[in-house]
């Protein structure tokens, strides 16, 4: 056995530590998801039964949402997506060029929906019940872009810059050595909305709709998501229209407003309702 600085050599076996911190990422999540479901009294066999279901689904859609909006340094680098098409076998080496976030999320959802359809289960609640893993994944899957050296920031001499391999700089850039690490910025972020989706969860869990705390989670990860494309490099791009950040705006303006809509709906008391009532439902 050998280790280097991407992975662990058993032989001809060779482990990658993005892959490693990937799937500590999503056992964790799953873990966590779980404990939820117990909490809510709902058996959690059923986090681990989806579990399949919810990967693959979810890796097909990181894949894509890579392939349809490839950044900057991929495109330089000939990896387009008409040369994806051209060669629909490079689709499928997901090593070579990444994986989007926002298209894991999507076929997530999907893979969660297919599996709930298929087990006759409420399918908001395990929305709810999913939304604080996936923050801790994200948080955990982070750590493999610092081991990649990609994703990384504008140049900074702040003391906790990371230095990148010249090799690994993006273009135009080549004559600094220390970025901010967007990596571990992120990481941190992803726990606190984690940790916040479990407060909400627990002290207001009564008080909201199936479907609310991930609704939240669509909330929050897309501001977090807003303010690490400010610092970023190789971001992809429509033009000089940033993708990720306009998505990001997008899916939290509409977030907060269906969001809020339907707590207010969930709020106001039956028309029917005595003045008791509706003192209790609004107090």
């Amino acid at each position: 056995m050998s280790i280097d600085a991407t992975g662990i050599h058993f032989g001809p076996l060779y482990l990658h530590f993005y892959g490693i911190l990937l799937l500590t990422g999503v056992l964790a999540g799953a873990y966590l998801a779980s404990r939820e479901a117990q909490r809510r009294g709902i058996n959690p066999n059923h986090v681990w039964d989806s579990l399949m279901w919810v990967l693959v689904c979810g890796i097909v859609g990181a894949r894509l949402y890579h392939v349809f909006t490839p950044p900057p340094s991929m495109i330089a680098a000939g990896l387009t997506t008409a040369a994806y098409f051209a060669d629909p076998i490079k689709i499928l080496e997901v090593w070579n060029g990444g994986l989007g976030i926002p298209g894991a999320i999507v076929g997530g959802l999907l893979g969660l929906w297919l599996y709930t359809r298929r087990a006759k289960l409420d399918f908001l609640p395990w929305t709810d019940i999913v939304a604080p893993s996936l923050a801790l994944g994200q948080a955990i899957g982070r750590w493999g872009n610092y081991v990649n050296q990609e994703l990384y920031g504008k140049p900074t001499s702040l003391p906790w810059g990371i230095y990148i391999d010249l090799a690994h700089r993006v273009p135009g850039y080549t004559q600094y050595d220390r970025f901010h690490p967007t990596f571990l910025y992120e990481s941190i972020l992803d726990g606190l909305v984690c940790l916040t989706l479990l407060w909400v969860a627990c002290r207001f869990g009564q008080q909201l709709k199936p479907g609310s705390v991930f609704l939240l989670y669509l909330v929050l990860y897309p501001v977090v998501r807003f303010g690490m494309e400010l610092l970023r490099l190789d971001s992809s791009g429509l033009g000089d229209i940033n993708i990720n950040q306009t998505l990001a705006v997008i899916v939290a303006f509409t977030s907060t407003a269906v969001l809020l809509l339907r707590q207010r709906r969930a709020n106001q008391p039956p028309p029917n309702a005595t003045s008791d009532q509706k003192i209790a439902k609004l107090g």
